[in-house]
């Protein structure tokens, strides 16, 4: 497949699947925002086995081929010359240092999706967000590049876990619907809310908003990210997360309302944190 049909596939699957990350790296140059629509329709890919209605051993025959595709891909192969999304990678992953075995992170994140892996504390509940967010930030960096390579993997890291915390609480409803509950059994239980995440309105709205402080908290670690950046890449990052972080901070001021409805920001305020943030202000 050309490569050029190839990213242009990336892009629409990016464009239609991911309206708030497509706002952040249609403010990149066209090489980057290539690379970036790439690695997110493999991250997409990867995530769709998941959520399937397949049966769980389907999906985990799924997600352990994808992981020989990233092997492949990690070594410098294309393991199919007209899958779009592989010749996106594979193309990608030359032009740029992208770390592409951190691609198995997100594969393995899925995996404990599709096996419905419960998280007991605080801290495995991080450990699975840097693992399907945490390392999205990391590939993201391979092609930003950044002025401090020590620090910056994890700063973005960081800021990865802050991003799947606002998604977490956005999207409680729909996970319990599928019977994923992702924020920990120990803080269900300290808050007084049932396994599924079920209880007394109070009560969930209390945790919710619990965790919306620790996601606020990732933001600010992750966000000193931003001075390490070139600007079009900081501009990226800041639309990003400005758009995840004006969405965790409507949680904080009503938690109630995740219970409710699935909250979004609208396409004006999208546009403005856009805006704000090629201009160069703090996301």
């Amino acid at each position: 497949m050309n490569v050029d049909d190839a990213y242009a596939q990336c892009q629409q699957i990016t464009r239609t699947e991911a309206k708030n990350f497509y706002y952040g790296i249609r403010l990149l140059p066209d090489r980057k925002r290539n690379a970036m629509s790439a690695l997110y329709a493999m991250a997409r890919r990867i995530d769709d086995i998941a959520d399937s209605a397949r049966p769980v051993d389907d999906k985990l025959a799924g997600l352990a081929e994808v992981d020989e595709h990233i092997e492949q891909l990690a070594a410098g192969t294309l393991p199919d010359a007209d899958d779009p999304v592989l010749v996106g990678v594979h193309h990608a992953s030359a032009a740029f240092p992208i770390p592409v075995c951190a691609l198995a992170e997100i594969v393995e994140g899925c995996r404990r999706d599709s096996r419905g892996v419960e998280y007991r504390t605080e801290a495995e509940t991080e450990a699975y967000c840097r693992l399907v967010a945490g390392a999205v930030g990391r590939l993201s960096l391979g092609v930003f590049g950044s002025s401090s390579p020590a620090a910056a993997p994890a700063l973005a890291d960081d800021l990865g876990v802050a991003l799947q915390l606002t998604n977490i609480l956005r999207d409680i409803v729909e996970d319990r619907q599928m019977g994923r509950v992702y924020l920990p059994r120990e803080a269900l239980d300290r808050f007084g809310c049932r396994p599924d995440l079920s209880g007394p309105q109070p009560a969930v709205c209390e945790l919710v908003r619990h965790h919306a402080q620790i996601a606020e908290g990732f933001y600010a670690r992750g966000l000193r990210l931003l001075p390490l950046l070139d600007r079009r890449s900081r501009a990226c990052v800041a639309a990003m997360a400005g758009i995840y972080r004006r969405l965790l901070a409507d949680i904080t001021a009503d938690p109630g309302a995740v219970l409710r409805e699935r909250l979004s920001l609208s396409t004006g305020a999208k546009l403005w944190v856009a805006v704000r943030s090629l201009t160069g202000a703090s996301a």
